[in-house]
């Protein structure tokens, strides 16, 4: 496993020494994401190669993955991200695990593209958060948000919506971009320091809600190299 450490000089990230304490802590005072670093046994890998091949994302439920003929250290790994499963499920949330290939592009040939491979925020009619676990494979990557500008505040990129919208830059394009998610995605500014999610650890980051007290974690999926393996994730 790749050393991983998180940034010492960004106060918005925080770390955490277990998951009850991931679990309970509150979003506040600027920090936006919470960290529980992790060593994990067991061998994700071999997981991997009995799903063999595939196409962009499977969802692997708990049939799917006792199913799988496996080594001691395979069905530890196993084990690992059952019980990281449950634990998730006690809180009432609902977490899925995915082997993933390849994740779709946005064809769509527009300035903004709202694929997973564009830093963006997750966003929400509620208080919720996003809970987020590579286990094996490229891990996501975060953004400052400082270091960050929205999309939709470009100039340029703003005149051409603007000019698909053929209106005014009033309510009714705010809303336009809201409906098509322009609006949740960011571009990296010059010399940005991106930071990386790391393999094992179990990660929970702030949404996009009404009322949130801290802005939302800048985020997004890594973009595969034609070597990567398929990338084991947990979301909710």
């Amino acid at each position: 496993m790749a050393s991983f450490s998180l940034p010492s000089d960004y106060p918005r990230l925080r770390r955490v020494r277990s998951f009850a304490e991931l679990g309970s802590a509150r979003f506040g005072e600027g920090v936006n994401a919470l960290c529980w670093e992790r060593t994990l046994p067991g061998d994700f890998a071999e997981i991997v190669r009995a799903l063999g091949p595939g196409e962009d994302v499977a969802t692997l439920d708990e049939a799917t993955l006792h199913a799988l003929t496996l080594s001691a250290q395979g069905q530890v790994a196993r084990d690992v991200m059952l019980r990281d499963q449950q634990r998730l499920r006690e809180l009432d949330l609902d977490p899925v695990l995915n082997c993933i290939h390849g994740y779709p592009r946005d064809d769509e040939d527009g300035p903004v593209p709202t694929d997973v491979f564009s830093f963006h925020v997750d966003r929400a009619s509620v208080e919720t958060d996003t809970w987020l676990c590579t286990y094996y494979g490229p891990a996501s990557e975060g953004l400052r948000n400082e270091e960050a500008q929205r999309k939709v505040d470009l100039p340029a990129i703003r005149r051409e919506l603007l000019s698909r919208f053929a209106g005014p830059d009033d309510d009714k394009f705010a809303e336009y971009l809201k409906a098509h998610c322009y609006d949740l995605h960011y571009a990296a500014q010059e010399g940005a320091r991106l930071f990386d999610f790391g393999v094992g650890h179990l990660w929970r980051i702030a949404t996009d809600y009404p009322g949130s007290p801290v802005p939302p974690c800048l985020h997004r999926a890594p973009s595969p190299g034609p070597r990567d393996p398929p990338r084991l994730l947990l979301i909710c």
